[in-house]
């Protein structure tokens, strides 16, 4: 039997990002050290703002399948790429009869980290009528989290509609997704619907997390620890000057990027002799906030005061 589900709309459309305007020098504030955990098995999710040094939010990785993107012209719907999930597109089948994977392994998809709206796992599904079987990825221990169908029918200013179902058409669900224009992306889950997870747009930066990276020359995709970036957020990666020396001239050398990944995971290399990672020396990066300051950034650690990964500790200086 189909159902409905309606989720509460959500308030008045706001105005979206500022403008990039020339930087202000940043608050008054000295150099500071930051390390964060993630936990046992890169556990959780924590969203970082560079101001105040904290972290505004931390949640378990798994909590959330998709993201549906906020602006009022957003169509893009992203995968929880910290769960290595991945879809099949069947076509504009009809979702109610059964369907598997069998030898869909050629046409099967991941989000690019760096959200490349040309390469996304749903593409640009609007009116394609595409049916997707979407694999809802990895738990920490390793287990396979299973297998659903989406149809994602519709997106205007104001809301998404879809169709979800079981690989056998069953349970077929549609749903009414408002959008919220305080979040960049709202965060959504199977089995629970909307969640609060990423924060308010401009009180976030820097997001501390696992993530899928496709490495081309392999042809494999991978799960990966590194810091993902805000859509409010800009980053210049910094080589071969120390980091002392850096100051606000070196965007005009290496100017800023607008990729999630921009800061991405390669800051540090696994010696696959020692089973040990290092940092990366002479790399670094200034970052423009939501607000237009500017910080430079380096790693400093990778391991925790125990000796676990996964416990990145780096040190920022407001320019």
């Amino acid at each position: 039997m189909r159902r409905l589900i309606i989720i509460a709309a959500a308030a008045s459309l706001a105005s979206c990002m500022k403008e990039e305007l020339p930087a202000p020098r940043a608050p008054r504030g000295d150099a500071r050290s930051t390390q964060l955990c993630l936990g046992a098995g890169y556990a959780n999710q924590l969203w970082f703002d560079l101001s105040t040094g904290e972290v505004v939010r931390e949640n378990a990785r798994t909590a959330w399948d998709l993201a549906f993107e906020n602006a009022p012209g957003g169509w893009r719907v992203l995968l929880n790429g910290s769960r290595l999930m991945s879809v099949w597109p069947l076509g504009a089948v009809d979702i109610v009869q059964p369907h598997d994977t069998a030898g869909l392994g050629a046409v099967r998809r991941v989000d690019a980290a760096s959200l490349h709206p040309d390469s996304l796992a749903f593409g640009n599904w609007q009116g394609t009528g595409t049916v997707f079987i979407v694999d809802l990825g990895i738990a920490p221990d390793g287990s396979a989290l299973g297998l659903r169908k989406v149809r994602l029918n519709a997106v205007d200013a104001w809301s998404f509609q879809f169709d979800h179902a079981m690989l056998d058409g069953s349970a077929l669900t549609t749903v009414i997704l408002p959008k919220d224009p305080q979040r960049a992306f709202t965060s959504w889950s199977f089995e629970q619907g909307v969640l609060p997870i990423e924060p308010l747009i401009g009180a976030w930066d820097l997001c501390f997390t696992q993530y899928t990276h496709r490495f081309e020359e392999f042809s494999l995709d991978y799960l990966v620890n590194g810091v993902l970036s805000a859509s409010t957020t800009r980053v210049a990666r910094i080589t071969g000057r120390e980091f002392a020396a850096i100051t606000a001239a070196d965007t005009l050398a290496f100017p800023f990027r607008t990729e999630r990944n921009a800061i991405g995971y390669d800051w540090k290399v696994y010696s696959f002799e020692t089973s040990t990672y290092s940092i990366v020396p002479e790399l670094a990066y200034i970052v423009k906030d939501a607000d237009g300051y500017l910080y430079k950034m380096r790693f400093v650690e990778f391991y925790g005061p125990q000796g676990q990964t996964g416990c990145p500790l780096f040190e920022t200086v407001p320019l």
